[in-house]
């Protein structure tokens, strides 16, 4: 029971010195992420499929890149808004991204 306990206080101290949630619901980060990957967009499946470009996620280890896909647009007309990385006094946050 103590290496579980210890284990957890140790993964939630990890957690606190790489990055913490704000009153904004935004989960801070104190490093920028890389940049971009370059990424061959391949043919699409079919017709009316857009193309998601990838992006980086943050978990305890670090950034994990998140290969770009093809999606389909839930509705006619609707347009894909990129995710991105942004930074404020806090640090940086990520702003996912949506169907608009």
């Amino acid at each position: 029971m103590r290496s579980l306990t210890a284990a957890l206080l140790l993964g939630g101290s990890l957690f606190a010195a790489t990055g913490c949630a704000g009153t904004s619901g935004h989960l801070y980060v104190r490093t920028g992420p890389p940049p971009l990957r370059r990424e061959a967009v391949l043919v699409a499946p079919g017709p009316g499929y857009v193309w998601v470009p990838g992006y980086y996620r943050y978990e305890r280890s670090g950034y994990l890149w998140v290969a770009g896909r093809y999606e389909r647009p839930p509705r006619a007309r609707a347009r894909w808004v990129t995710g991105h990385w942004q930074r404020d006094r806090r640090g940086w946050f990520f702003v996912e991204g949506h169907w608009r």
